[in-house]
């Protein structure tokens, strides 16, 4: 799970982390209040999005007037934001942080992930901060850091000196204190708050020699939100594509992607070889949808619906493996789907596996007009047929 950066902020104070002072406003009017409150003569005013890159899209203002605080929250919250991260239709912002501007002198990049490879949390550290971390990883990597936590140990201070001492130059004593104050902090937030992600980009060191993080990205393990209730109220509907919201209310697996060929698949590893086949076949998927093993003929017909609601989709390929789920009560969901949605589109279904001649029968005996495979090679060459237009 995604939340905002003002929420991941609020977090990192309560832990102790240094933030700038800030508050989050909706409009103009409290724009203009939360200036006073925060006082000064510099503000940062940034668009709060699920999505990375806002300064290039235009997301990130810094002003030192209080009526430009007020014309660029409103500017924003008008603006339909275009980021690396949004593709071209970009999201709208609904939501504003005003902060408190602070004299830059270093920035720095910090961030905590699990590493697949070792099976341990990983501390990301660089002096490129302010810079996309992939575009450093990629033109720099000698740049980038990491010491790998032992989870029996927890995060020990000699793995902050051996990041910080890498720096150069090497900070002043009291600021390599509250580097490593910073990054023990940000250990114990990944670890007690099951996060999957904690990012600050920049991390600073001002002209005054203090530490803030003036920029934070978290995400949250799904799976371990059963002992993170309090962070489920963070969630921010409006930020998700209202298809996954609607996959998530019937337990579907989706995930929208940027092809014009629907699917439906039964199982992770399946779907994948499926997205797979699509590609190979010359298309491109427009969604990843995972049934489960355990879908009933509602959850069926509701992923049809899911998917038809996607305007790109031009062809669907269902592809299933009966086990948990038979194929009989797939083929049900899908003459279901079919009395309810209009298919106006192709339809490509395979069936394999547990009661795979009654779904055939099921499917056959239906108005449904579909194309069948016997495998995945004649399903990829249907696939095939109607990208160039010939089935």
């Amino acid at each position: 799970m995604k939340i905002h950066e003002y929420q991941a902020k609020d977090i990192l104070r309560q832990s102790g982390v240094p933030v700038p002072d800030g508050q989050v406003v909706t409009s103009p009017d409290e724009a203009a209040k939360a200036s006073q409150i925060i006082g000064g003569n510099l503000w940062v005013v940034k668009a709060q999005v699920h999505a990375g890159g806002r300064g290039k899209g235009g997301g990130v203002k810094v002003v030192n007037d209080p009526q430009e605080v007020i014309s660029t929250t409103e500017l924003l919250l008008k603006t339909s934001l275009v980021t690396p991260q949004t593709g071209p239709e970009g999201v709208n912002v609904n939501k504003v942080l005003v902060e408190q501007g602070v004299n830059i002198k270093r920035e720095l990049y910090l961030g905590m992930v699990i590493d697949r490879k070792t099976e341990r949390p990983a501390m990301i550290f660089s002096q490129a901060g302010g810079m996309e971390i992939e575009e450093v990883a990629k033109e720099t990597p000698e740049l980038i850091w990491k010491e790998y936590v032992d989870p029996a140990t927890g995060w020990l201070p000699y793995q902050a000196r051996n990041l910080i001492y890498r720096l150069d130059p090497i900070p002043a004593p009291a600021v390599v204190k509250q580097l490593m104050s910073v990054m023990a902090k940000i250990y114990n937030v990944f670890v007690n708050r099951d996060c999957s992600l904690v990012e600050i980009n920049p991390l600073v060191i001002t002209a005054e020699d203090q530490v803030f993080a003036v920029d934070a990205k978290m995400s949250l393990d799904d799976n371990a939100l059963f002992r993170q209730k309090d962070l489920l109220a963070l969630d921010d509907p409006s930020e998700e594509d209202p298809l996954d919201l609607m996959a998530k209310e019937y337990n579907l697996n989706y995930i929208r992607l940027d092809g014009n060929i629907g699917a439906m698949v039964n199982g992770a590893g399946l779907a994948m070889a499926t997205l797979d086949l699509i590609k190979a076949s010359g298309a491109e998927p427009a969604n990843f949808l995972d049934a489960g093993g355990g879908a009933n003929e509602e959850m069926i017909a509701k992923g049809f619906e899911i998917i038809l609601k996607d305007p790109r989709v031009k062809a669907i390929l269902v592809n299933i493996f009966g086990g948990i789920l038979r194929c009989d009560v797939l083929a049900r969901g899908v003459v279901a789907a079919a009395k309810k949605n209009q298919i106006a589109v192709p339809l490509i279904v395979r069936l394999e596996g547990t009661n795979v001649e009654e779904g055939r029968k099921i499917l056959e005996d239906s108005d449904l007009s579909f194309l069948l495979a016997k495998d995945l090679a004649e399903a990829a060459d249907h696939v095939a047929g109607q990208v160039k237009g010939k089935d």
